[in-house]
């Protein structure tokens, strides 16, 4: 792990002066912190995970944001039973992704699409 990319992403939190941060920077930091500290940051990775799945930047990439939910569900399951965010963030990730798979299920075929 590059040790000057460990430091870059606590200078950024820090610098970011916000509980979570959010977006494509957020989904950076956590996802390279997490690593290093999973029980401290693995909570907000998730739900940084699940907030991007929903962005106008994935709106019209359903594979990305399946990619992204089933990507938060595991963070959050890899959590320590102890941890006090796992749950909430758990059923955050697992409700998101429930909700993606029934979306997916209710879209009207385009003719010549085929049937999965």
């Amino acid at each position: 792990m590059d040790q000057d990319m460990i430091v870059l992403a606590r200078v950024r939190l820090l610098g970011a002066n916000r509980r979570v941060v959010r977006g494509a920077e957020g989904l950076w930091i956590y996802r390279l912190l997490a690593q290093v500290e999973p029980e401290a940051y693995g909570s907000k990775l998730a739900y940084v995970l699940v907030e991007v799945s929903a962005s106008p930047l994935v709106r019209e990439l359903p594979e990305r944001r399946a990619a992204l939910l089933d990507e938060a569900v595991e963070v959050a399951k890899a959590l320590d039973m102890s941890n006090p965010y796992r749950e909430k963030v758990l059923a955050r990730a697992l409700t998101a992704r429930q909700r993606e798979l029934e979306g997916r299920q209710a879209q009207p075929l385009t003719p010549g699409t085929p049937r999965s």
